[in-house]
């Protein structure tokens, strides 16, 4: 046998087949060819594209494949053409044996969408093999008295062709003696059997020698030839005889080494050695079967002796012989059929016949991933597969065909919780007890815009100190994007806006990639303490998708505004301040108070007072928080009668700002004391008490026509009970619109006679206005004055002096600072 080796493997393959043609015969083929065995590579099967209704471009676009389960890729298609062509050598024999249909199944698969099309190629046998004998010499032994009719099996040809090409005849050179006949077995074996037709005589010929002849049925006509020597014997004439010619056993294949398989028996009429028989198994027995089997030569029992399995080989055909120990020795014959029955020793099998390819999150239920294929080597209910996949998966599968199934999309996918998904894939078969295996399938999920960009926090504060470099950075924000890639990939810029009427984007400008934001010019605290900037974060996806984020910038003082002399005024009185005062004055006498703003808010506007000069440091201090000029002791006649003072003012920022004014001091005699007569004119009022009523009631008309109705019936108040009145506003809960307090306080102080207005701003200066009036002047008048500049006080003394050229004023601004430092705390 030529192809001996290796036989196991094949029957295996054609099993294997024929199972397959099984279950695709379920189904009505779409597309079928029929091509010969040993075509050339590159030969036309057929033009799969129009057989499939495929265009040619959809081919190379779909990614048309051809995946073979035999084992190789036989077949290939031609992108061009759309043909599909020959790729590999077909040996028919090889691949499907001695079956009579001989089908390779392919799946063509295209992709975009995914399809699957089932086509078969029939492989069409040809007569390549010639017939061919185990051995090309056969040696018989037969002895003379062998009675005429008696029949020896010969060994039989093989022929790897089927149908018309197969083994046909045998034939015999001539021999008067013997003749040959044909003799058919089970699997249509046609096996020759030589007959004796004539008696032998050993003294006339010892040996005879034929040609016996194999022919098979094809066009040419192929034959192949064995010698056959026959030796003629003397004496023993009785052969062994068989109980029967043919034991059938069935026997499972999980059966255990040294089983009983079968007992034959056979007989002997002859006397002595030869009738004594010994059994074996005939001389061309297979390696294949004497790895499995043994026979007990006395006994002519078959036991196991290997490990059967019904995937490789399902039925065995044993020649077993029983030979006499005569001379010469005689020889009987018996065929050992034994079927091999399936039991569920293969777990099935999971193929995947297209791999997955990335899923998009968005994508609807039902949208293929992949094909797979489940295979059982088992037959019967050992052989069919169910497929299962774990509950409450995002996954399903489809059946199709043949058990194959699609597996699709069951479920909301979102890959910002799950990018990557390990479909366990369960296949079990119907045996008793069940098999199983599972195969893990990965599949991606590819993203899509489907989350905005997040701030890091919805609000942000940014406290930026004024007088800044212009193009420094104020603040970087920054935001996350769940998704990836493209999507994930942000972008930021500021929304357009007001700010005091002008568009946000001539304060600052935002770098679009890291999200810092940067200053356009250096910001005054002193005209602008707040702004908001709303900032977006967009992704790169499409369509995009943002979000916004408040940038809440609040300006920071510094100390960049010296103190400012609001009174004395020297742009009015010019260089100097002055001052009269009585040589009566006693220690601490209010000569007059100086009185400076600062723009500057908090610590930077805290102002002090500091007697700097002299002209006798003795005689006069200054107060450090008020302003206020006051003799230390009495005045004596000693004293000059002009004294030069030079007072500075400092804040309590970082750096220190100052300023200084000169206040110059004449004393005079005969000055009278103002508290007796003060007294006199608030217990007798007068002509000049209503004058300055009306003047106070003017001032106020100034600075709100509201606040005119207020300030009259407060001022009558204050002239009956010679005591203080307030008006207050309530207090506002944004910081745009300012918490005021308002307070009218009439008082008196040694010889001056003023009223103070104090009023506070949360976010702006708190200011403290106070007139005084001189009861020394003949007129009574009353001015308002509200700080906003130097200049604008300068301008208001301008007036205020003008307007009383003979009285003594003190003008006082003081702030509020509390409140301030309050406000900057809580912020």
């Amino acid at each position: 046998m030529t192809k001996k080796k290796g036989c196991r493997g094949w029957r295996w393959l054609a099993l294997w087949w024929h199972l397959f043609l099984l279950l695709w015969k379920t189904i009505d083929a779409q597309t079928r060819y029929s091509i010969q065995e040993e075509l050339k590579d590159g030969s036309v099967v057929g033009n799969l594209a129009k057989d499939l209704g495929l265009r040619l471009s959809e081919i190379y676009d779909r990614k048309l494949s051809v995946p073979s389960a035999a084992g190789k890729q036989y077949f290939s298609v031609d992108a061009g053409k759309g043909e599909l062509l020959v790729n590999d050598r077909i040996d028919r024999e090889g691949l499907c044996g001695q079956s009579a249909s001989c089908v390779i199944p392919l799946q063509v698969v295209v992709e975009d969408p995914l399809q699957l099309f089932r086509v078969e190629v029939e492989i069409q046998d040809i007569n390549d093999n010639s017939p061919t004998f185990p051995s090309k010499d056969i040696s018989l032994e037969i002895a003379e008295s062998t009675a005429t009719g008696a029949r020896f099996p010969l060994e039989y040809a093989l022929d790897p062709d089927v149908g018309s090409n197969s083994l046909k005849s045998y034939t015999l050179s001539k021999d008067e003696c013997f003749a040959i006949r044909i003799k058919e077995v089970a699997g249509g074996r046609k096996v020759p059997e030589l007959i004796l037709a004539k008696g032998l005589d050993r003294e006339r010929i010892a040996a005879h020698k034929l040609l016996l002849t194999a022919v098979d049925g094809g066009n040419p006509a192929r034959s192949g030839t064995a010698q056959i020597t026959i030796t003629v014997l003397d004496n023993n004439d009785n052969i062994p005889a068989f109980e029967k010619s043919l034991y059938k056993v069935s026997v499972a294949e999980d059966a255990a080494e040294g089983a009983l398989i079968a007992q034959t028996k056979a007989s002997d009429t002859d006397y002595g050695a030869n009738g004594e028989v010994e059994y074996s198994f005939g001389v061309h027995t297979s390696d294949a079967v004497l790895s499995v089997f043994t026979i007990d030569p006395v006994t002519g029992t078959v036991f196991l002796k290997g490990k059967l399995d019904f995937e490789t080989t399902a039925n065995y055909e044993i020649d077993i012989s029983a030979k006499d120990k005569g001379t010469p020795r005689m020889e009987g014959h018996c065929s050992l059929h034994v079927e091999v029955f399936d039991i569920n020793d293969n777990a099935p099998e999971i193929l995947i016949t297209s791999h997955p390819k990335p899923v998009r999150e968005d994508a609807p239920n039902g949208t293929v991933v992949a094909l797979i294929n489940a295979q059982d080597l088992d037959s019967g209910d050992n052989g069919k597969v169910q497929l299962k996949l774990p509950k409450n998966s995002n996954f399903a599968l489809k059946p199709s065909f043949s058990q194959n199934y699609a597996l699709i999309t069951n479920g909301v996918l979102d890959r910002e919780n799950v990018s990557e998904y390990h479909v366990e894939i369960t296949a079990t078969d119907a045996g008793s007890p069940p098999l199983s295996s599972k195969k893990t399938v990965v599949v991606s999920i590819t993203d899509v815009n489907d989350n905005a960009p997040v701030f890091s926090q919805p609000s942000y504060n940014v406290y930026l100190k004024e007088n800044g470099v212009p193009g420094s950075i104020l603040y970087s924000v920054s935001a996350s994007d769940l998704d990836s890639g493209e999507n994930a990939k942000i972008s930021y810029s500021i929304l357009d806006s007001k700010v005091q009427d002008v568009s946000v984007s001539s304060y600052v400008y935002m770098n679009s990639d890291n999200g810092s934001i940067y200053s356009m010019h250096s910001f005054d605290y002193e005209k602008l303490k707040v702004f908001q900037i709303v900032v977006q974060a967009k992704d790169q996806g499409s369509p995009c998708l943002s979000s916004n984020a408040t940038v809440h910038v609040f300006i920071l003082d510094q100390n960049d505004n010296a103190p400012a002399v609001i009174y004395p005024s020297s742009a009015a009185l010019g260089s100097l301040s002055h001052q009269r005062m009585p040589r009566s004055a006693k220690a601490g006498h209010l000569v007059t108070k100086v009185t400076a703003v600062d723009a500057d808010s908090g610590h930077n506007a805290w102002i002090s007072y500091r007697l700097a000069e002299a002209t006798d440091t003795s005689l006069f201090t200054v107060n450090q928080y008020t302003g206020e000029v006051r003799t230390k002791r009495a005045v004596s006649e000693q004293d000059e009668s002009s004294q030069r003072l030079l007072i500075e003012i400092k804040d309590d920022g970082e750096p220190l700002q100052s300023a200084t004014t000169t206040v110059s001091i004449l004393l005079e005699d005969g000055l009278h004391e103002p508290m007796l007569e003060l007294r006199h004119k608030a217990s007798e009022p007068s002509k000049k008490t209503g004058r300055i009523t009306l003047y106070l009631i003017l001032s106020l008309a100034s600075v709100s026509v509201l606040s005119l109705v207020t300030f009259l019936i407060l001022a009558v108040k204050c002239i009956r009970s010679s005591g203080s009145c307030c008006i207050r506003r309530s207090d506002c809960d944004d910081y745009k619109k300012p918490n005021r307090n308002l307070q009218i306080q009439l008082n008196t102080d040694g010889p001056i006679k003023y009223v103070e207005v104090l009023g506070g701003d949360m976010m702006s200066q708190s200011q403290s206005f106070r007139s005084c009036m001189s009861p020394m002047s003949e007129y009574s008048d009353f001015t308002l004055i509200k700080p906003s500049s130097t200049t604008d006080f300068k301008e208001v003394i301008s007036v205020l002096d003008a307007s009383l050229p003979d009285s003594t004023w003190t003008f006082e601004s003081q702030q509020v600072s509390r409140k301030r430092d309050l406000y900057y705390k809580n912020t």
